[in-house]
């Protein structure tokens, strides 16, 4: 797809997404310390000095306008203006003043639930499995956002590997957006960050990839076992680690730093962390990506071999593990 439906080109309508997230951005980077919008250090972050956040309103604007123009014609546009708005909301407000965590969790169940029951209609255990799925992927997002440049990151990585690997249809324009706004993002955000997404971001990009991935499969866009392989990096670190804390008795709902890549940053730095990130997707999940699509039949191997580096790196780094004082 070329152009949208209004007859604007694609190229046009991307740049359009970058110049309203980068200036979007560039306005928050000024906005939010004034309205008291500062990540500030404590012993659970992994930043030193107080950062200006909730800067994921950069792209969260532009993307739901992008949505709006796309509503008419593209089902999970419509989903996602309405959600995406909502879990927008929610986090901005967690990000000047928390949220009571149960709050927050039943907030992300219902739009999960909603968006579920609004696009695919499915029967009770699918739906099940869907809401589910979708609530975890919405707060792992949020987990995974812990050090600079990182949730953009894997935001572009996803977007710009399934228009790599797929024969799109109707969700070309919306991938294409979600690549331009978190790459204009990232402008600000890459080691050492300007100015944090925070949760106004982190949730809406989970809600956005997360409804994407799923409405994809179930229109015959782009299979489910790529999207899992593309996003491997972030569902793997989040699932693994929360598994160890509670298999040891943690309180595995407090705030930590001992995911991989926080500790992966912590030795190294972020950028070398973000880097790696970058490295792991380019040679190894999106060349696996491709082959699970070329050889639908292995596709659970090829996902599993894809996983592996990971599982390993988490076994050697103690991901999960009780942290030392």
């Amino acid at each position: 797809m070329s152009a949208l439906a209004g007859g604007l080109p694609l190229a046009q309508f991307s740049a359009l997404v970058l110049a309203g997230t980068l200036g979007t951005t560039w306005a928050m980077c000024k906005l939010a310390p004034r309205f008291g919008l500062l990540a500030r250090p404590n012993a659970r972050s992994s930043h030193a000095k107080p950062t200006p956040t909730a800067g994921g309103i950069g792209f969260v604007l532009p993307l739901l306008a992008t949505f709006a123009v796309l509503a008419a014609e593209h089902p999970p546009a419509a989903a996602l203006l309405v959600a995406g708005l909502a879990i927008a909301a929610l986090g901005l407000v967690d990000d000047a003043r928390d949220v009571y965590r149960s709050f927050r969790l039943a907030c992300h169940a219902l739009l999960a639930t909603a968006s579920v029951l609004w696009l695919f209609q499915p029967g009770l255990l699918a739906g099940a499995i869907f809401v589910v799925g979708l609530a975890w992927w919405l707060n792992l997002y949020n987990f995974m956002d812990g050090i600079d440049g990182l949730a953009a990151s894997q935001a572009i990585a996803y977007a710009g590997g399934v228009l790599a690997l797929g024969q799109l249809e109707g969700s070309t324009p919306l991938l294409w957006a979600l690549v331009a706004g978190s790459a204009g993002f990232l402008c600000f955000n890459w080691p050492p960050a300007r100015i944090f997404m925070g949760d106004a971001g982190a949730g809406f990009l989970g809600i956005v990839t997360g409804v994407t991935a799923l409405w994809m499969w179930q229109s015959g866009e782009f299979p489910i076992a790529p999207s899992a392989i593309l996003l491997l990096t972030f569902w793997f670190d989040a699932t693994y680690t929360l598994m160890v804390r509670v298999v040891t008795g943690q309180a595995f709902a407090d705030a930590h730093r001992t995911h991989l890549y926080q500790i992966i940053a912590s030795r190294r730095g972020h950028g070398f962390a973000t880097a790696l990130f970058w490295l792991h997707f380019l040679a190894w999940l999106l060349p696996l990506a491709a082959l699970s699509i070329a050889l639908p039949e292995w596709r659970l191997v090829i996902l599993a071999v894809a996983a592996a580096p990971l599982a390993c790196a988490c076994v050697r780094f103690r991901a999960g593990a009780r942290e030392t004082v």
